[in-house]
């Protein structure tokens, strides 16, 4: 069953806000083996300009998921997830991510198409910061393969 199109547009929104800490930036660059003192060293940041440490740009990743989440689980789109594999995700930064920001995520249904039996799905998360600041556009695509 192809996903609903009148989705095309929805906000989802606002998610819960979500705390950057030191330590969840030193877990994800530790996940990701990336040994950069910018998301380790808060001298090594502050000598580079930024007011704690920053995040590897992929480290949105884990505050859209509740986002996206949101928008794949809505039973009324008609998405199975079982047939859902990730497409694309890019990321649009107005500044970087570092310690101490509160962050929240506003979704929205961006584009769903069909393609050669397959649906695609994207959609934009707008990350805000406590000033309610635009801090970055995360863009990701799923696609939901067709019955076989």
């Amino acid at each position: 069953m192809p996903l609903d199109q009148s989705f095309v547009g929805r906000v989802y929104p606002p998610t819960a806000t979500y705390e950057v800490s030191r330590a969840k930036i030193k877990e994800f660059a530790d996940a990701v083996g990336d040994a950069n003192p910018l998301y380790r060293d808060p001298e090594a940041a502050r000598a580079a300009g930024f007011p704690d440490v920053i995040a590897p740009p992929t480290f949105l990743t884990v505050v859209n998921l509740e986002a996206i989440n949101a928008i794949v689980s809505d039973p009324e789109l008609g998405l199975d997830y079982g047939r859902m594999v990730h497409g694309d995700q890019s990321f649009a930064y107005e500044r970087p991510v570092h310690a101490g920001d509160v962050l929240a995520v506003t979704t929205t249904v961006a584009e769903i198409m069909n393609r050669a039996g397959n649906d695609f799905i994207t959609m934009r998360g707008d990350v805000r910061d406590a000033d309610d600041a635009l801090v970055v556009t995360v863009q990701a695509q799923l696609v939901v393969r067709g019955a076989e």
